[in-house]
């Protein structure tokens, strides 16, 4: 019945899969920021050290770093269909089990491993392994709308979250939020399929080619002849064997690495920095939901900039307002204005969000075939542990300095190391994106 419907809406499906992935961003992603909202409570209901307490979350993001090889593995066998509903009931199941903790390793296996594991399974990681293969032409753009989920939900559920936190407790919040990825989930998971031509149909939309014609294989997406510029390295069937082999491959993992390094360092901490300084904790969590509110328009901007103009370009836009939002925590503790709160804001979700938009498309572009989930989850383990050690650095450092000053000083180094290494993967080198290979057409053509 999937098929048949499918067959009738080629165009539609795909952006049918986008709304999917944006629900399921919306809460998945958000189950795991939440952490910054029950940091605090739990810290003063418990007392343990700072260092000890965010180590529940980089715990469960390492520990999810591990699981990422698998999750390709297991996305090249059986689909984002399963993948999605393992993840739906490990982080549900995460959240409701939390509330029965009494001791930090309680809250490592649940707020950490099964939360951290099964948002994975829900996130940037599991989405990106295969929406982009829907699209060709507007890939930057379906991805950016689909990951723009996260913002929409930021705005709705992290100061929900922090109301009912306020109100009931942080095992409410945690309840409510468990029993909602559950039951709202669930039946849309049932609707993804990893690639159109599984479908009968062509990315963006486009129909199968007729009897006699070549037609679209299941294994990889066909890539635009315009757009290949080294087609040597297109004709491999790159294994993850391969790929390891190669420096583009170490360039997208030091990449990917410090990129999201940079990311949770400041999405863990800055709740609880913004209270220290002297913002009240409800002013705090609504910055925190307004980060990803403001990344909407961002993502999706940039997002359509990047098929016109390249990955690299918006990868280095991305990098940059991280770099800003880092100077401006340096800057907002000499000087706690509003003003510069709501710029560091900006900074991070107008501009740092948009890495989203492109995180999928890079390596695509660069090892795209049919092994493409090994490699892309064993580049995931690379970034994910890039975002469980980041928030334990900066703990370990506030602990150690009693200031997050050094902290953010990294996150600086990390969001200009990050720029550097996109750069020299080149996936420009490999093939164009569609804005280039038609400008490169015309050019031919004049």
């Amino acid at each position: 019945m999937l098929s048949r419907f499918a067959a009738r809406l080629p165009f539609f499906y795909g952006w049918i899969v986008v709304a999917v992935v944006f629900i399921t961003m919306a809460v998945g992603v958000n189950a795991r920021t939440a952490f910054s909202l029950f940091f605090p409570p739990i810290l003063e209901e418990f007392g343990w050290d700072r260092g000890v307490t965010a180590g529940a979350f980089s715990f469960g993001f390492l520990i999810s770093a591990f699981l990422s090889p698998p999750l390709g593995r297991l996305m090249d066998a059986r689909g984002p269909r399963w993948v999605s509903l393992i993840g739906i009931v490990i982080t549900g199941g995460g959240l409701i089990l939390a509330t029965i903790a009494t001791q930090p390793w309680h809250f490592y296996l649940t707020l950490g491993v099964l939360v951290g594991a099964g948002s994975v399974c829900l996130g940037y990681s599991c989405q990106a392994l295969f929406l982009p293969a829907w699209f060709e032409r507007r890939r930057g753009l379906a991805s950016s709308i689909a990951f723009s989920g996260v913002g929409l939900g930021s705005i709705f559920l992290l100061p929900l979250l922090q109301q009912l936190i306020e109100t009931t407790g942080w095992r409410s919040a945690c309840i409510a939020l468990g029993s909602f990825a559950l039951i709202a989930l669930g039946p849309l998971a049932l609707l993804l399929e990893r690639r159109p031509q599984n479908l009968g149909l062509l990315p963006d939309g486009a129909s199968a080619a007729p009897s006699g014609e070549q037609k679209a294989t299941p294994t990889a997406t066909p890539a635009r002849p315009d757009t290949v510029v080294d087609r040597a390295w297109t004709t491999i069937e790159w294994t993850l064997a391969r790929a390891l082999r190669t420096s583009r491959f170490w360039w997208l993992a030091l990449g990917y690495f410090s990129g999201l390094f940079a990311w949770y360092m400041v999405q863990v901490h800055q709740t609880k920095y913004l209270v220290e300084i002297g913002f009240d904790a409800t002013e705090a969590a609504f910055a925190l939901g307004f980060v990803a509110l403001v990344g909407i328009p961002g993502q999706i901007a940039l997002g359509q900039l990047s098929d016109r103009l390249g990955r690299e370009i918006v990868w280095t836009i991305g990098s940059l307002g991280f770099v800003l939002t880092y100077a401006a925590l340096i800057a907002l503790q000499q000087q706690p204005s509003p003003a510069l709160m709501w710029f560091m804001v900006i900074a991070q979700g107008a501009l740092g969000y948009s890495l989203t938009s492109v995180f999928g498309a890079i390596p695509l572009e660069i090892f795209e075939g049919p092994h493409y989930g090994s490699i892309f989850g064993t580049l995931m383990f690379a970034a994910i542990s890039g975002g469980a050690v980041g928030p334990l650095v900066a703990g370990l450092v506030h602990d150690l300095t009693g200031t997050y000053t050094l902290a953010w000083w990294l996150g600086i180094g990390s969001g200009l190391v990050a720029i550097a290494c996109i750069w020299m993967a080149a996936p420009r080198k490999v093939r164009l994106v569609a804005g280039q290979a038609e400008r490169r057409a015309a050019l031919k053509s004049a």
